[in-house]
This record gives structure tokens, C-alpha cells and sequence, in this order.
């Protein structure tokens, strides 16, 4: 993958992102309880501290870098096998898909990780927004998980740029506040995952917070057990964020910092 590849694709998830708060303003599933203004400001914050975050951790460590350096020293299972190129990437995409969802199932099941990932859940509306409003700890665990994966598995450095890039447009399109057609959602929830599937995991109903963990894939969840169709109360009755934070605390940006902290 060229330099222009390369920037082509890491434009993917903002372009996504753009198109999906226009569809979302012209035509919203829901009726946000808060609003944008503030909301989107803290995800933004959020946002701008993850970048910081990732830029601090890279000169440490960094996932593209550390593919190329597996990937320089033979280590790893993909740099011990020679296989086509559309296998090699198709293998990867799944391998890489499995990791983040089991990542995200580990940050519903152990509690410190619980304390940062429900900085995401804390949002009591959701949007497209959410799909970057992460804590900068979470991120940091997220780097090192996606780090770990890859020199066990060796995935080359093209890989993964573009593996982020479609995850990050997975993450704003199942994140919006949109509604497909009831029909093109059920066939379009047979790989991917769609708005109204990801809408019940930030259900405040614990046991749906714990079910469709994809990002992406649909295979992981109905493979595990994890899948659920829709909320108890209805797609459009359910209710959204932490049981706790049905207010509008998690739209400060200082309280959705010191989150982990309380």
C-alpha cells in the first residue's frame, strides 16, 4: 500500500463519520435527550486526549511499527506461513475482528476495565459522537491488547492501517442514530453490524449491555452465545446509558474524565 493508499484509506472512517451526522440530522431514529452541542463537545475533548494519548504511547510503542518490526524479524504465525494475498488479508480482517470483540467482552467482564469502557456506555443518548467517546485509559489498554495480537499473529503493517480504518467506519456507522429499513437491516446484520443491533448493547438493562459486543463482525456474537435481536422494551422504548447516570453528567467532559476515578 502506497502513501496515497494509505492516506486514502485512513480518510475512510471521517468520511463515514461526516455522512453518518448528516443522515442523522436529516432524519433521526431517535430523539436525542440532550442534544448535540455539549455531548459532541466532550466526545470531542475525549477525542483529542485519545490522539494525544496514542501519539505519547508511540514513542514507546506503536501498533503499525511494531508490524513492521515483527514483521522485519520473522516473528509471528503470518511471517512463518506463505499464503495468497486475499487469504492472508481475509484471515487477518477475521483474527483482527475477533480480537476487538473479545477486548470489548473483557471490558464489560473485569472491573478495571469496566471503570474506563463505561465512560462509553455513560452517554444516556446515542449518535455518532459515541462512537469516539472513549476514556484515554481504555485507549492505552486498546494499543497494547491490538500490539500483543500482532506480534503473536505477525500481520504486516498495510494490514493494519487498513483493518483500524474500517473498524473506526464499523464503529460511526453501528453508532449512528439512524434506522435502515427493517429489511435491509435484517440481511445487512447477517455480517455486519447495524445501528439497531448495537443500540441494544447500550441498553441500561445489564444483561443486553452484556451481548453484542461486534464492532464490525456479526460471527463472534452468535458463535458465543452473545447475540441478542432486540431490547425487552423495544427498539424504540429502550432506554439508553448507565442506570445510575440518567442525567446530564456523562455531557460534562471533567466528570467523563474522572469517571474511573468514582
Amino acid at each position: 500500500m502506497g502513501d496515497n493508499g494509505t492516506k486514502l484509506v485512513a480518510l475512510m472512517p471521517a468520511v463515514v463519520f461526516v455522512l453518518i451526522a448528516l443522515l442523522e440530522t436529516m432524519r433521526p431514529r431517535r430523539a436525542l435527550r440532550f442534544g448535540r452541542l455539549r455531548r459532541w463537545t466532550t466526545s470531542l475533548i475525549l477525542f483529542v486526549c485519545n490522539r494525544a494519548t496514542v501519539l505519547l504511547l508511540a514513542w514507546i510503542i506503536a501498533v503499525p511499527a511494531a508490524a513492521f518490526w515483527a514483521e522485519t524479524k520473522g516473528i509471528g504465525l503470518f511471517n512463518q506461513i506463505a499464503l495468497p494475498l486475499w487469504a492472508e488479508w481475509l484471515s487477518a480482517f477475521l483474527l483482527l475482528d475477533f480480537a476487538m470483540w473479545l477486548q470489548h467482552r473483557l471490558t464489560h467482564k473485569v472491573p478495571l476495565l469496566w471503570r474506563f469502557h463505561k465512560v462509553h456506555h455513560a452517554d444516556p443518548d446515542i449518535d455518532v459522537s459515541t462512537a469516539i467517546r472513549f476514556h484515554p485509559g481504555e485507549i492505552a489498554f486498546s494499543v497494547l491488547w491490538k500490539t500483543g495480537w500482532v506480534l503473536l499473529l505477525g500481520f504486516s503493517a498495510p494490514i493494519i492501517i487498513a483493518f483500524e480504518a474500517w473498524l473506526a467506519a464499523n464503529a460511526a456507522f453501528n453508532h449512528g442514530n439512524i434506522e435502515l429499513p427493517r429489511w435491509l437491516d435484517r440481511i445487512v446484520r447477517l455480517c455486519l453490524v447495524t445501528p439497531d443491533m448495537h443500540l441494544v448493547h447500550h441498553s441500561v438493562i445489564m444483561r443486553e449491555q452484556q451481548s453484542n459486543y461486534g464492532f464490525a463482525l456479526t460471527i463472534w456474537d452468535r458463535l458465543f452465545g452473545t447475540y441478542v435481536d432486540e431490547s425487552e422494551n423495544g427498539r424504540h422504548l429502550q432506554s439508553i446509558g448507565l442506570a445510575d447516570m440518567q442525567d446530564a453528567r456523562p455531557s460534562h467532559a471533567g466528570i467523563s474524565l474522572k469517571l474511573p476515578l468514582t
